[in-house]
């Protein structure tokens, strides 16, 4: 027998949908994110016309990424949206600062390789790891 209320399972039971929700939809992303980056090469021979729709799919499977995200942070207690927020909030300053210096230091040639979007999607992800790990260990 549940020792907690029944507005607290009803809760974790939000929780846990709207988290296996935006896992689902990220997931969907980067598989279509996937599909549009290799696809004109490996299935199609580089024709515009399913090269525009997979990236639209893609374009449309990240809004629905988005949408996901809102609702799980929606759905969060006080304390973890606010470590949540203060960790995105630390990727996308230091994902705006840290790549304009990049794509400085790249037309520069002060880097010996192109800086690509992949090398700041992870240096954000890191931050907001980071970010998010700094503030369960602050808060508990």
């Amino acid at each position: 027998m549940s020792t907690h209320p029944p507005d607290a399972e009803a809760w974790a039971s939000r929780m846990i949908r709207n988290t296996v929700g935006l896992a689902a939809w990220t997931a969907a992303w980067v598989a279509s994110l996937a599909l549009a980056a290799f696809g004109p090469g490996a299935l199609w021979n580089d024709q515009p016309a399913p090269t525009l729709i997979a990236i639209a799919v893609s374009v449309l499977v990240g809004i629905g990424m988005l949408f996901a995200n809102k609702r799980n942070l929606q759905e969060m207690d006080e304390l973890q949206r606010t470590i949540q927020l203060q960790a995105m909030a630390w990727s996308l300053g230091a994902g705006l600062v840290g790549g304009v210096a990049w794509t400085l230091l790249a037309r520069h040639g002060l880097i010996g390789f192109d800086a690509e979007i992949g090398h700041l999607i992870a240096f954000m992800a890191v931050v907001y790891l980071v970010g998010t790990l700094a503030g369960l260990r602050r808060y508990r």
